[in-house]
């Protein structure tokens, strides 16, 4: 296949070509124009830069997945007297009906591993995955963890293809992606586009940190994923802003290094594991940080703080700022909650917080945390 440097070599040769013909054009002469014309049929005779070898290398280990949800049918409420009333005289309707959805996975290992989001699996009764070689299997849901969005399953198969992973950190803006999924159903569609952006949060849950693209993403495409220029998974398609339900451009996907932190703990306890600080958290704004006397708008400034939690135990307060997090700056309040939920359980981290224009350095010993509860 085509590699990273090559790619790059071949966008200057073009880049330098066009600059030439640009120039010989603009020269204005006859014998100039004759040269340009000769070079523009050359290089509309030579096979152009494709993404084929690419898709081709990606492709295989993407999967279509159905899911089968059974759900209680009445005419009236759960709980209502008259549905039992209905269910008396009216024995041969139906009493379940099947909702049916699809998705995109990607099989991450030869055991059959297979990432996808949450909300592609939650809730189903049945998963049933398609390969790219036509070969079906039913699932079974390892864990899944819905503050991500990311959801492992698990098929029993031999000589399951296999994804290559890529290192999301190292991708940047402007790079060539692909997506690679099924979306309204149709199978092993390959869409291109580039990194539109990174670390974009857009409401979707507490730890958004994604990547953007505009490499067209539709309904069907959630849980498959976003490859690079090598066919590596860097990320897990998971959203798209529209407002008419279609692609127009800007799609979000997981970081692949954020997905396989939490699949580790899905395979090993077949649910998410966090840590915990034990605190309410708000952004420093300028008002703030000029309140404060912070010398920037970085930080966290703690708005409440749980009893008897790690924050409240090493002697955190409220309106204590956090600018420092196990010896890094803290820029807001989502980055240190993200941070506090990567800790180990039981591993001790030092915090420097501002209080009253003072810098001072806590120990804190992290817990696993609450449901529903801050960082």
């Amino acid at each position: 296949m085509v590699s990273r440097r090559e790619f790059y070599v071949s966008l200057l040769l073009v880049a330098l070509a066009g600059a030439w013909l640009g120039a010989a054009w603009k020269a204005g002469t006859p014998a100039g124009r004759s040269l340009v014309r000769a070079a523009e049929a050359q290089m509309l005779a030579a096979k152009p830069f494709t993404f084929a070898a690419v898709a081709r290398r990606a492709t295989p280990p993407v999967v279509n997945i159905f899911t089968t949800q059974r759900v209680r049918v009445t005419p009236f409420g759960q709980g209502d007297p008259f549905d039992q009333f209905f269910r008396q005289f009216f024995p041969e309707l139906p009493r379940e009906m099947e909702q049916k959805s699809l998705g995109s996975g990607v099989i991450i290992d030869r055991e059959g591993n297979i990432l996808t989001n949450h909300h592609v699996v939650a809730n189903a009764d049945e998963i049933q995955v398609k390969l790219a070689d036509t070969r079906s299997f039913p699932a079974e849901l390892v864990g899944s963890d819905a503050r991500t969005d990311v959801a492992l399953i698990r098929i029993r198969g031999k000589n399951l293809p296999q994804a290559e992973l890529g290192d999301s950190d190292e991708l940047g803006v402007g790079d060539w992606v692909l997506a690679i999924g099924n979306p309204f159903g149709l199978e092993e569609t390959v869409t291109a586009g580039i990194v539109s952006a990174k670390e974009r949060v857009i409401g979707a849950g507490p730890f958004d940190n994604f990547i953007q693209t505009d490499a067209s993403i539709n309904p069907g495409n959630s849980g498959g994923p976003l490859v690079d220029i090598d066919g590596k998974v860097v990320g897990l398609n998971s959203a798209i802003f529209s407002r008419s339900g279609g692609s127009i451009g800007i799609g979000f996907a997981i970081p692949i290094n954020l997905a396989i932190q939490v699949v580790d703990q899905l395979r090993a306890h077949r649910r998410v594991v966090r840590g915990w600080l034990g605190v309410v958290m708000q952004d420093v704004t300028p008002d703030l940080a000029r309140s404060f006397g912070l010398p920037s708008e970085q930080g966290a400034l703690v708005s409440d703080i749980y009893r008897g939690g790690p924050a409240h135990r090493a002697g955190i307060r409220r309106g204590d700022v956090i600018v420092g997090f196990d010896g890094r700056p803290v820029k807001n309040s989502r980055e240190l909650s993200r941070w506090a939920a990567e800790v180990p359980l039981g591993h001790s981290v030092k915090i420097d917080v501002v209080r009253g224009g003072v810098r001072r350095s806590f120990d804190a010993v992290i817990q696993e945390a609450p449901a529903e509860r801050g960082a």
